[in-house]
């Protein structure tokens, strides 16, 4: 029998599917062992793999965690320059990670450790998630938290469920935060905290240096130290020096006192605080403030200084006074005593302005020890129609009120009167005026008295005439605003019709009115108008006091000619004369226009002098002793002493003689 062939067909198709399934089989096992090269080779290349450099017992868990290899007992791995230990350890060698638990400590060169109860680290990502009673420890500071991610890569560490840093003198907390270990910067935010021993700082947003110890706070900042606080929005504060910039309208106070500009620097160990353009400096407890584009000020020293369009407010009283001034100075002597007392000074191109008040000069100084305001060259003070100028005005307060008025040298007081081409005037080598509570009882005009007045008719106050008079000394007594008596030692005076005025007798040789100098409110102090020519004070040669020698030989310069400060027009010196040449003058009534005078200015304080009729000389025994004063007048004054001395003249009676 003969055997029959496989069909070459069938033969030919086996042969094709066994091919086919060698072919498969071959690119399995090349593609099963292409990546392991792969690999080798890139580990080889990038060394980035995390090695286990020893563990007590190493087993594996095929049914719980197959991809693990289990450590326990003083495991150990190393991982591009850090080392890390733990009580036990999964380690993921094909994903280059491993998870530590117990006592996990990882330590990177000798500046940076890392402790916590459980860590996971990422290899590839140099990440470490540390995790429970986490301390990162970088040179000599420590950060405290419970939940941390370092990035090895970025060498930045970050905290998300609170955190506290502490290094040598702060200790600073937040719940949120940042940490780089190379610029040694912090990044906190929210519910931000810095304490030290000298102070305490909460912020929404605070940037910390830990090699500078220089914090910025941004947002809604507040530092406290003892009775001291700031406010800012934007500062930058070095704990170590104790400095602080401040920037964004930022605002320093204690107790009672505050201060804000654009810029504000403050050195607590120096004392010295500098604030730069809109600065506003307040004193709540004395109710006075100052703004001004620059200040300066040492608290251990007391000096300070403001300058650039200072502006110096006093807001005591009912209405504010405003006073400009190029620069404003601040002294003070004994600063750590009890008998510490403080000098003010303002100078060049003084100018103040409150609604019934206002005042010029070249400079000005404000002693607190005896409550003096001294205006200095061509001070002039008005209130309301009535101007007082002289070469020194002197202001004594009591209380934060006006207690007296000295007007020193050229004293001229004028009033304006309702018709505008009328004035009533008084000049004297000095004047005086007394205050209680506020309201002025006397005033005074001392020497070489001239007075220009214009009566008032009662029943239709239309003027009567001018009244001239010389007198050595004017004494006018007020009560509530309104001359209830005059006295003068001898007077000599005329009164003229207004239509037999003589133009010579309208105007005193110094009379002078400068309205156009005067301040119209409080802008425009800011603009300076000087006197214009020839209106200035004459310069009065003085003399001064002998100087005192041990040789008891005289010396040439036991009298010195000194030159007194410019002020305006200068009166000549009125000729005594003696009683038999006095002429009396009629009495005017007490109640003419204008003897009203306000209670709270230099100006008003001379005023009813102004405009009083000198009383005849009459024998009245008791009623020159109501002259006497409180204890309020300079002594040693001619009109202290003439006002006590009822034998050289008499006071009139109620409301003139």
């Amino acid at each position: 029998m003969t055997r029959k062939p496989f069909p070459a067909k069938l033969f030919s198709g086996h042969r094709t599917t066994i091919a086919l399934v060698l072919c498969l089989f071959g690119l399995c096992v090349a593609r099963s062992m292409l990546p392991v090269k792969q690999r080798a080779a890139r580990g080889a290349a990038d060394d980035n793999r995390v090695y286990l450099i020893h563990a007590d017992v190493l087993h594996y868990d095929r049914y719980k965690n197959p991809d693990a290899q289990i450590l326990n007992g003083h495991v150990a791995f190393r991982h591009q320059g850090a080392t890390l230990y733990c009580d036990s350890a999964h380690f993921y060698e094909m994903s280059n990670s491993f998870e530590a638990f117990g006592h996990v400590k990882m330590y990177q060169g000798d500046t940076l450790s890392l402790f916590s109860d459980y860590a996971f680290y990422d290899g590839n990502e140099q990440m470490a998630m540390a995790r429970y009673n986490v301390v990162l420890k970088h040179r000599k500071s420590t950060l405290y938290t419970d939940s941390l991610n370092f990035d090895r890569l970025y060498n930045v560490g970050y905290f998300f469920e609170g955190g506290k840093l502490v290094d040598k003198d702060s200790e600073l907390t937040s719940d949120w935060g940042e940490y780089y270990t190379e610029t040694k910067q912090a990044v906190f935010n929210y519910d931000v905290q810095l304490r030290n021993k000298k102070f305490f700082l909460t912020s929404d947003t605070l940037y910390y240096d830990t090699g500078t110890s220089v914090a910025h706070a941004v947002g809604p900042s507040n530092i406290t130290s003892g009775a001291s606080h700031i406010y800012t929005e934007d500062g930058y504060y070095n704990t170590n020096l104790d400095r602080a910039r401040l920037f964004g309208r930022s605002v320093m106070s204690d107790k009672g006192k505050w201060m804000t500009g654009d810029s504000v620097y403050y050195d607590s160990k120096q004392g010295t605080s500098e604030a730069f353009d809109n600065v506003v400096y307040v004193d709540s407890l004395n109710k006075n403030m100052m703004t001004c584009d620059y200040y300066w000020y040492n608290e251990n020293t007391g000096y300070g200084m403001a300058t650039k369009r200072a502006v110096a407010i006093d807001y005591s009283q009912k209405d504010s006074l405003y006073m400009h001034a190029d620069t404003f100075k601040i002294y003070t002597y004994n600063i750590d005593t009890d008998s510490a007392y403080r000098k003010i000074h303002a100078y060049n191109k003084v100018r103040a302005y409150r609604i019934d008040v206002q005042a010029v000069c070249d400079s000005l100084v404000y002693n607190s020890k005896d409550s003096c305001l001294t205006m200095y060259r061509d001070p002039i003070v008005w209130n309301q129609s009535q101007q007082l100028l002289g070469e020194v005005i002197k202001v004594y307060m009591k209380d934060s009120t006006i207690n007296r008025a000295h007007v020193i040298g050229q004293a001229l007081s004028v009033e304006q009167l309702p018709d505008s081409t009328n004035y009533n005037q008084v000049s004297s080598d000095e004047m005086f005026a007394f205050f209680r509570n506020g309201e002025i009882y006397e005033a005074d005009a001392n020497d070489n008295v001239l007075i220009v007045y214009y009566p008032v008719d009662d029943s239709d106050s239309s003027l009567i005439g001018l009244n001239y008079t010389e007198t050595t000394q004017l004494k006018v007594f007020l009560e509530n605003r309104k001359m209830k008596k005059v006295w003068m030692p001898k007077a000599e005076g005329t009164l003229y019709p207004m239509s037999q005025i003589p133009p010579a007798k309208r105007f005193l040789p110094s009379y002078a009115w400068f309205d156009y100098v005067r301040p119209l409110n409080k802008d425009d102090i800011f603009n300076w108008r000087g006197k214009k020519a020839g209106t200035e004070l004459k310069v009065v040669a003085r003399k001064e006091a002998p100087l005192q020698h041990l040789s008891g030989k005289p010396s040439a310069s036991d009298s010195i000619p000194v030159d007194r400060p410019k002020s305006p027009l200068a009166a000549p010196p009125v000729p005594r004369r003696s009683g038999a040449d006095t002429l009396k003058a009629p009495a005017l009534p007490a109640d003419s226009a204008g003897l009203a005078a306000p209670a709270d200015s230099a100006a008003a304080a001379v005023a009813p002098a102004a405009v009083t009729q000198p009383a005849q000389a009459e024998a009245a025994g008791a009623d020159g002793g109501e002259g006497n004063r409180e204890g309020d007048k300079a002594g040693g004054t001619a009109a202290g002493a003439a006002a006590t001395r009822p034998e050289d003249g008499a006071g009139a009676g109620e409301g003139g003689a």
